[in-house]
């Protein structure tokens, strides 16, 4: 270092050209700062302005605060996020893999020739992108000797290849339609099993249902919003989450009108930690009270019998940020479509147009889900504003996160006249359970014997 910087020079004198030593130094200190501050601020305007939200929290970085200043042994986060995955009560849960579309991935996350080894539902599966820009879903494993499709295989015109001897399977119906070097036919049971797939609003969905006769022709379709198909509303950004809790826990969450005013009400301001939130009746404890408020005011309600759209529920709801608790300046309509067990679109009516947030929900394990919300806006709706809804939704699910990772399932709740809308909501979910939907036990006890690390 004393090569070129001596102890006696200073940082303006290492970074000044030596034509400019005559200048006054601290001129120049000036300029050096006032550069650096206004690539600093362009920077932060490009990231608030233009660059889309991306939010990741992985399954031990939501409401495990409180473990971690309880701890006394010195324990990270991740190994108390475990401790007490292991240690919850599962309860008498329903199926852990319900009958419906389920979001695999995003779109943009195979481009065209890539393949994408993914996990859910109990299955493993390979995703793949024809060179022509199809989206396939096929079983993982080579029929041949068991190779992992999705781990090493590539793209030929429509079909994978399998990593281990090249047998090649067609992405439309999982034929086997080369193997390099056979000089046979191709046997005609020589098959992988393919998944009925739907790439629509930005996801990646497979067709999944526990009975072998239902399974290869879907029963409705996911719809496809017009706003993000044709580009005329704009990707601002996106979510991603795993929570620890049954799959059905999640969307119930919208038929639980009681727990809006509790959990979400206060400000968005105290953030996701539970024990940091202060609520109206804290004023006796606390020296303040908050400014800022959410009001709700929310309904649900499901299909009429004998209804085609039986596998549809909407919640509406009224939502205003008070100030002081009584003056609203931040109004928002909201309808939350659940589309099956796992899909919402959940659209928003704000002063400055409308949003859609598309939230999925996937099972990775039984007790696992994987949690996707992608927001679009109409292009009236400035990307701050955007960013402020996306930030705002993401502090309230992750107050959900907080008790869902840790709650138990009832399965015969006590409830009070309030609450109704929570018995109607588990009776309509009902329907995407059937006979040989997969259930807990079974699959622990399958599980016996199998590779432990």
């Amino acid at each position: 270092m004393s090569c070129f910087w001596s102890s006696g020079s200073s940082l303006v004198d290492f970074l000044v050209p030596p034509g400019w030593i005559a200048q006054d130094k601290g001129a120049m200190l000036i300029q050096l700062v006032s550069t650096v501050a206004a690539l600093f601020l362009v920077w932060l305007l490009h990231y608030i302005v233009f660059r889309p939200l991306n939010r990741i929290r992985d399954l031990c970085e939501t409401g495990y605060k409180d473990l971690v200043r309880w701890d006394r042994y010195g324990r990270t986060k991740r190994q108390l996020a475990n401790e007490a995955r292991r240690n919850k009560k599962v309860g008498d849960v329903p199926p852990v893999y319900p009958n419906g579309w389920f979001a695999l991935c995003e779109s943009d996350d195979v481009k065209n020739g890539h393949v994408l080894a993914v996990d859910a539902l109990g299955e493993n599966m390979a995703v793949f992108r024809t060179e022509e820009g199809k989206a396939c879903v096929l079983d993982a494993y080579c029929p041949h000797l068991g190779a992992h499709l999705g781990i090493g295989g590539r793209v030929v015109g429509d079909c994978i290849e399998c990593p281990f001897h090249g047998w090649q399977f067609n992405g439309n119906d999982g034929k086997c339609t080369s193997i390099p070097y056979s000089k046979g036919k191709v046997p005609s049971n020589a098959r992988v099993k393919k998944w009925p797939t739907h790439e629509v609003n930005g996801f990646i969905f497979v067709w999944y249902h526990a009975e072998s006769d239902k399974s290869l022709e879907p029963e409705w379709t996911v719809p496809e919003l017009d706003e993000i198909s044709s580009g005329r509303w704009r990707y601002r950004g996106r979510t991603e989450y795993k929570v620890n809790v049954h799959i059905q826990e999640i969307p119930e969450n919208g038929a639980d009108v009681a727990h809006l005013a509790y959990l979400h009400g206060p400000s968005i301001l105290f953030g996701s930690d539970l024990t940091a939130i202060t609520r109206d009746d804290d004023r006796k404890t606390k020296t303040w009270a908050p400014l800022l408020h959410h009001h709700w005011e929310v309904g649900w309600k499901g299909p009429e019998p004998g209804s085609p759209d039986w596998h549809l529920a909407v919640t509406t709801i009224k939502h205003d940020l008070r100030l002081f608790g009584c003056i609203p300046f931040i109004l928002m309509d909201v309808e939350a479509k659940q589309i099956g067990p796992g899909l919402v679109h959940l659209t928003m009516g704000t002063s400055l147009g409308r949003c859609v947030l598309v939230q999925t929900v996937t099972p990775v394990a039984p007790f696992t889900q994987r949690v996707l919300h992608r927001l679009y806006t109409s292009p009236t709706v400035i990307a701050p504003y955007a960013k402020l809804i996306l930030w705002g939704e993401a502090i309230q699910f992750e107050r959900d996160v907080a008790v869902w990772n840790h709650k138990t399932y009832i399965k015969n709740p006590l409830i009070v006249s309030e609450d109704r809308t929570i018995s109607r909501h588990r009776r309509w979910y009902q329907q995407f359970y059937s006979e040989n939907s997969p259930r807990f036990e079974t699959i622990i006890e399958n599980q016996k014997g199998s590779i432990d690390w």
